[in-house]
C-alpha cells in the first residue's frame, strides 16, 4: 500500500541536492480565516521559490501523505471543512481510515524528515503548558523533535505556554537551539520572551554550518531549532499582549477549560481581544521564518558537506 506521494518537483530537487523547504498545512486549514488562508499559503510558497528553493507543503489527502501540493490540493486544504488537524500520533489512524487532514508541527517534521527534507519552516512550536505540575500537559512537538533530524525555523514557542519550562524540557530532550541574530529566545507574537539562548548565529551560512556539524556528529537524531524573532515593528504590542493574555488565562480557569482545549482557546481569545493584531504578528513571523528557511536550505546545498565524523 503506497502511503506517501512526493511531487515530481520535490523528488527532482532532493535527488539533485537542490534546496527544499517543508511547510506545515495546519496554518492553512485551521490557523487563518478564509479566504486569507489560501492567499497566505500561496504567498509562503512564493517566498520559498523567490529564494531559489522548492516548497513542500505537507498534508494528508484521502488517506495518503502528500509531500508537496499542487494548486487544487492547496485549495482543498484551505477550503474543505472536513480536513482534520493531524499530529504525529494521528497519522496512522488517518491513513488507515482514508481521511484528509492538515499536519501540525509534529506531523510535518516527522513526514518531512522521512522524505529527506532537512529544513522546515513554521510559526511557533508547541511546548509545556502553564500549570504543568497540575495537568502534566505538554505538546507532542517536543518528543517528536527530540527524535527527528530536521532544522525547524520558528519564532519560538507560542507565548501562551510556559516558555522557561519548555526551554528546560528541550534541553533535557537534547534538542539544540540557536537564536538567529539574537541572544534571547523569541516570544512568538513578541520579539523576545526575555529568556536567554546559549548560541547565536547571524547568517544562513553559519546556520548551515551548525546543521552540517550536527550531521557529522551523528548520535541520536534530534532537531535543531532556529529561533528567528519577529521584527520589532511587526510584533504585538507587549503591554497589550500581557494584559489580554492575563485576561484569557483568568477566563480559562473560570470556565474550567483544560487539556488540548486550552491553547486554541487562548489563541482565539488573543486574536479577538487584540482585534486581529495577534494574527498579523503571527503571519509576519511565519513570513520571516519561511524566507530564512529557504536561505538556510540554499546555503546548506551550496556549501561543502562534512565528510566522515568529527
Amino acid at each position: 500500500m503506497l502511503l506517501t506521494e512526493v511531487t515530481e518537483e520535490v523528488q527532482e530537487a532532493l535527488a539533485a541536492h537542490r534546496p527544499v523547504v517543508a511547510l506545515e498545512s495546519t496554518i492553512i486549514a485551521h490557523g487563518l480565516p478564509r479566504p486569507r488562508n489560501l492567499a497566505v499559503a500561496e504567498e509562503l510558497e512564493g517566498l520559498v521559490r523567490s529564494a531559489g528553493a522548492v516548497p513542500a507543503t505537507i498534508a494528508v489527502l484521502d488517506g495518503k501523505v502528500h509531500v508537496g501540493l499542487d494548486k487544487s490540493q492547496l485549495e482543498r486544504v484551505a477550503g474543505d471543512d472536513d480536513v482534520r488537524k493531524l499530529g504525529h500520533r494521528d497519522l496512522a489512524p488517518a491513513l488507515a481510515a482514508g481521511v484528509s487532514g492538515a499536519t501540525t508541527v509534529s506531523a510535518t517534521a516527522f513526514l518531512a524528515s522521512r522524505a529527506g527534507i532537512r529544513v522546515f519552516a513554521t510559526g511557533g512550536l508547541g511546548g509545556v503548558h502553564r500549570e504543568w505540575t497540575e495537568t502534566q500537559d505538554e505538546s507532542a512537538d517536543l518528543r517528536v523533535l527530540a527524535q527527528t533530524r530536521i532544522a525547524v525555523v520558528c519564532a519560538g514557542v507560542k507565548s501562551v505556554l510556559d516558555v522557561p519550562a519548555t526551554l528546560q524540557r528541550l534541553e533535557t530532550l537534547g534538542v539544540g537551539i540557536v537564536g538567529y541574530g539574537t541572544d534571547r529566545f523569541p516570544g512568538f507574537y513578541l520579539t523576545s520572551s526575555g529568556e536567554p539562548v546559549d548560541w547565536t548565529v547571524h547568517t544562513p551560512e553559519e546556520t548551515a554550518e551548525v546543521i552540517r556539524a550536527q550531521d557529522a556528529l551523528g548520535g541520536p537524531d534530534a532537531a535543531l531549532i532556529v529561533a528567528n524573532p519577529v521584527p520589532e515593528a511587526d510584533q504585538l504590542d507587549p503591554a497589550l499582549h500581557d494584559r489580554v493574555l492575563g485576561e484569557a488565562l483568568d477566563e480559562c480557569r473560570e470556565r474550567g477549560i483544560v487539556g488540548q482545549a486550552v491553547t486554541p482557546f487562548l489563541l482565539d481569545y488573543l486574536m479577538r481581544l487584540t482585534e486581529g493584531a495577534s494574527l498579523e504578528a503571527n503571519v509576519a513571523a511565519v513570513r520571516g521564518n519561511v524566507r530564512l528557511a529557504a536561505q538556510i536550505a540554499a546555503a546548506l546545498c551550496a556549501g561543502t558537506h562534512w565528510v566522515g565524523t568529527v
